[in-house]
C-alpha cells in the first residue's frame, strides 16, 4: 500500500496543472467567442425550456392522434409516431405531402401547442441578464430558431426582452423544408442585419444548429441542459460546449485588460 501511495503521490500536481491550462484555455476561447458583434441565438434551450410543463411528447402524441383522426395513422412509421419531438412528427408529414394543406394544418396546430407551451416555459439560467448584458455593450442579437416566431415574440414579450432583439426572429416558415440544419434562418438573420458571417456567433442546444451555423458560415457556442446533450452537440462538431450561461456571463462582464 505505501508503493502504491509513492506512486500516485507526484501525479497531483500534474493534474491541477492540466486543470488550470484547460480552464484557462477555455476561459480565452470564450473571451473570444463574446466578441462577437451579432449573436443568433436558438430560442428552445439557451433562451428557456419551451416544454418545461407543457410537455413536448404530449405535443408530439397529440399531433400523432389528429392524423390518426383524419385516416392518416400509416402515414408515420412506428419510430415517428413514437417520436417525443413534435418537429419530427411535422417533418416526416412535410416530406410524404411537401407544402400541402395538410402540412399547413399540422404546422398551426403545432404554433397553438407552442402558445400553450409558452405561457409556462421555464427561462434558462442567467440567459436573461446575459441577453440584456449583450446588448448593453452593443452587440445585435437576433433569434434563429424552428420555433414559430409567434410563440418566440409571447415569450419575449412576458419577460420584457423584445426590445433586445425586434425586429430580428426568424423561425419556422410555412416552408418546413427550409427548417434547420439548413440555414435558411441564419442566412435571413445576418442578410437583415447585414452582417458578414465571420462578425457573428450562434448559441445553439441541437445537433442541427452545429450544422446549420457550419453552412452558414458562422462561428458556433453549444449550450447543453445536460451531458447527454452535450454529448450530443460534440459529436455532431461543436468545439466549444457549456452546461450553463454563467461563464458566458462572467466573462461578459469582466473587463479587458
Amino acid at each position: 500500500m505505501t508503493s502504491e501511495t509513492t506512486e500516485t503521490t507526484p501525479d497531483e500536481p500534474v493534474a491541477t496543472e492540466t486543470v488550470e491550462k484547460k480552464t484557462a484555455y477555455e476561459t480565452e476561447k470564450l473571451r473570444e467567442l463574446i466578441g462577437a458583434r451579432v449573436v443568433l441565438w436558438d430560442f428552445d434551450g439557451p433562451i428557456c425550456r419551451l416544454f418545461a410543463r407543457h410537455r413536448a411528447e404530449r405535443v408530439a402524441a397529440g399531433l400523432v392522434e389528429w392524423l390518426a383522426g383524419r385516416g392518416l395513422h400509416g402515414l408515420l412509421s412506428e419510430d415517428e409516431r413514437d417520436t417525443l419531438d413534435p418537429q419530427v412528427v411535422l417533418r416526416a408529414v412535410d416530406r410524404r405531402h411537401p407544402g400541402s394543406e395538410l402540412v399547413a394544418e399540422l404546422e398551426e396546430r403545432l404554433t397553438q401547442d407552442e402558445l400553450l407551451a409558452a405561457a409556462s416555459a421555464l427561462p434558462t439560467a442567467y440567459a436573461d441578464p446575459l441577453i440584456r448584458t449583450w446588448t448593453a455593450v452593443g452587440s445585435r442579437l437576433a433569434i434563429t430558431t424552428d420555433n414559430s416566431p409567434h410563440v418566440v415574440r409571447a415569450y419575449l414579450a412576458g419577460r420584457g426582452l423584445t426590445g433586445c432583439f425586434a425586429p430580428h426572429i426568424y423561425g419556422r416558415t410555412a416552408d418546413v423544408r427550409r427548417l434547420k440544419p439548413d440555414p435558411h434562418c441564419l442566412d435571413r438573420a445576418l442578410d437583415a442585419l447585414d452582417a458578414p458571417p465571420g462578425s457573428a456567433l450562434m448559441i445553439g442546444g441541437a445537433a442541427t444548429d452545429v450544422v446549420a451555423a457550419e453552412r452558414a458560415g458562422v462561428r458556433f457556442l453549444g449550450y447543453a441542459g445536460g451531458e447527454r446533450t452535450a454529448e450530443r452537440l460534440r459529436a455532431a462538431g461543436a468545439d466549444t460546449v457549456l452546461t450553463s450561461l454563467q461563464p458566458l456571463l462572467t466573462a461578459l462582464r469582466r473587463p479587458t485588460g
